[in-house]
């Protein structure tokens, strides 16, 4: 701790409130000076090369259920080894974590009985016959 009087050094840390929003939840203002966002082309420190998006301007496909339940029979697949691991770029086979992910789906099915739509409702039973039979060809292989 510095004596009244003594000259410190400034080789402390800055705390800047980066927060969009204030407390009285206005739009704030960035100031002169601070640190502008990072270029979306730049991964944040805990991205890795792999976890990137292949084009940053191309927006993400809309999320809705379709969508949910396609991306987790998409993890499905790859822990069967039908689909590459894209860290990396292997085929590799899990077959107990695809079948949670396989369970979640039938879940989401029964949880959603009644709340979808014709559509919806076609894609989890087709979704789901088709991943219980490949999950049943993963057991007889190993």
């Amino acid at each position: 701790m510095a004596e009244p009087g003594e000259k410190t050094e400034g080789k402390g840390f800055k705390v800047a409130d980066r927060r969009r929003f204030s407390e009285t939840g206005e739009t704030r203002e960035t100031e002169p000076g601070a640190e502008e966002p990072r270029a979306s082309s730049e991964a944040p420190p805990h991205e890795t090369a792999g976890e990137r998006r292949s084009a940053p301007d191309e927006p993400l496909p809309e999320i809705n259920f379709s969508t949910f339940v396609l991306s987790l029979s998409t993890q499905a697949l790859m822990h069967l080894g039908e689909i590459a691991n894209p860290l990396t770029g292997k085929a590799e086979t899990d077959v107990p974590v695809a079948k949670q992910m396989i369970d979640i789906i039938g879940m989401l099915q029964e949880k959603s009985r009644g709340n979808l739509d014709a559509r919806e409702q076609q894609l989890v039973e087709d979704v789901l016959y088709d991943l219980r039979m490949r999950y049943v060809e993963a057991v007889k292989k190993k």
